[in-house]
């Protein structure tokens, strides 16, 4: 359904037109002239102007120019009477979607060309975010059976449009759980949108969210819609909920209730059909005890919550979770035939990894660098909370203080241990015999070693 605003001074048409669109399932409001469209345009947000060209007070041409300054993503549809053509032309050359010559023939035209301009702005908004796509949706698990009460939960609460609170320590994939919840929805061919409160600084919070006008405060040239209008029949996922301060969860809970807020430094009234996820990774009764997070507020995000258990109580999702991330590491550094032996299985499955499953990535990517040849061994892991290990690490990376001279000695070391044969230390470090001889030129190694 989208909201339809209908400009015409002619009562009768302005009543047509709003049962043809209305019988589509439309909401349709409508304005006797030109000055009350832009009073109800400065006050609501609409998907659709519809509007007489001809009008007393206000025509339509400067409410089309009005139009694209308080809402630039709206579709507009002239209407214009026979041999009017011209003004309708260079309507559409200041950003009119098209127009209708009066009087209309029949409402399936009228709805017809509706539906084509309402389908232009969900094409242009998917062009939008596309353009902030998200990379393919990881495996929620593995099949470890401590995730079975999450994956039941999220199947269970995905078909409804029920609040979903996710709590779990950092790094435990509250985001990938929000983003498989979406998928899983009806609404999974809308937007996913996703705001870390920890990730942006207070000034800054408050306009990501609900957008801002233009000249709302210093540096704010254009309007800006924000992050939950893009959302708009999609999910929305707020992170870290304890972090943002008072009077943004006041504004926040506003929306939760009445599905409806004004940009920064606007009075313009937008509705706004989003499904709610939220975030945290500190316990909420904590949250409540210290102020962190007003107890109005967590009611109304807490209505299903469910909590995602640390890496270290999932054993059985570590190692695969392992193999998987180590696929989309090796890719990154260049090195994507890289696999884990026995050993280094062994550390990864019995780490305790505090920090989750982005410990855990952090520590492949590490052992990616490190490693020589295409295995990964035991000693090129290192978990968090492994003193030996750590210390080891330490040194070997105190002594190259840049990762081009770690790889000037992984390359030295290697041709010393095969003996100075090129082709054999190549395969050993998993790269090609031209790329070692592009190495070998550029660290200027070479004497001493023998030629494959």
């Amino acid at each position: 359904m989208a909201r339809i605003l209908v400009a015409d001074d002619e009562q009768g048409l302005r009543e047509f037109i709003a049962e043809a669109l209305e019988d589509d399932g439309h909401s349709v409001a409508s304005a006797a002239d030109g000055e009350e469209a832009a009073r109800r345009l400065a006050r609501e947000s609409f998907d659709l102007l519809i509007t007489d060209l001809r009008m007393p007070r206000m025509d339509g041409l400067e409410l089309l120019r009005r139009a694209r300054a308080e809402q630039p993503e709206m579709e507009v549809i002239l209407l214009t009477a026979h041999g009017s053509v011209e003004s309708a032309v260079e309507a559409m050359k200041l950003g009119a979607f098209d127009y209708l010559e009066k009087p209309i023939s029949s409402p399936r035209e009228l709805r017809l060309l509706a539906s084509r301009a309402l389908e232009r702005r969900t094409l242009l908004a998917a062009r939008d975010r596309a353009a902030r796509e998200a990379p393919p949706l990881p495996p929620l698990t593995y099949g470890d059976p401590a995730m079975a009460a999450v994956v039941d939960g999220l199947r269970r609460v995905a078909p409804t449009n029920s609040t979903v609170l996710l709590i779990g320590e950092s790094g435990t994939g509250k985001e990938v759980a929000a983003r498989t919840l979406h998928a899983w929805s009806a609404r999974a061919h809308g937007p996913f949108v996703a705001v870390n409160c920890a990730a942006l600084p207070e000034t800054l919070l408050e306009s990501e969210l609900f957008g801002h006008e233009k000249g709302a405060f210093t540096g704010a040239t254009a309007a800006r819609r924000g992050r939950i209008e893009l959302a708009d029949g999609g999910t929305f996922f707020l992170d870290e909920i304890g972090e943002m301060k008072p009077e943004v969860q006041a504004k926040l809970l506003r929306v939760l209730q009445d599905r409806r807020f004004e940009r920064v430094g606007g009075t313009r009234t937008i509705e706004a059909d989003v499904r709610w996820v939220a975030a945290t990774n500190r316990e909420p009764a904590d949250l409540l005890a210290s102020g962190g997070l007003r107890e109005d507020l967590y009611h109304r995000l807490a209505v299903f919550p469910i909590r995602l258990p640390p890496l270290r109580e999932r054993r059985g999702d570590i190692l695969p979770l392992a193999e998987n991330l180590l696929l989309r590491i090796g890719a990154d550094v260049g090195r994507s035939h890289l696999t884990l032996d026995d050993d280094a299985k062994h550390r990864i499955q019995e780490a305790a990894w505090p920090g989750n499953v982005r410990e855990l990535a952090n520590a492949l990517e590490r052992a990616a660098i490190l490693a020589t040849g295409h295995r990964i061994r035991a000693a090129d892991i290192q978990p968090a909370g492994d003193g030996a290990l750590r210390n080891g690490l330490r040194a070997k990376l105190e002594a190259p203080h840049t990762l081009a001279d770690l790889e000037r000695n992984a390359i030295e070391e290697v041709l010393t241990a095969t003996g100075g044969n090129r082709r054999e230390a190549a395969d050993r470090l998993g790269i090609g015999l031209r790329t070692l001889y592009d190495k070998l030129k550029r660290y200027r190694i070479g004497d001493g070693y023998g030629d494959d």
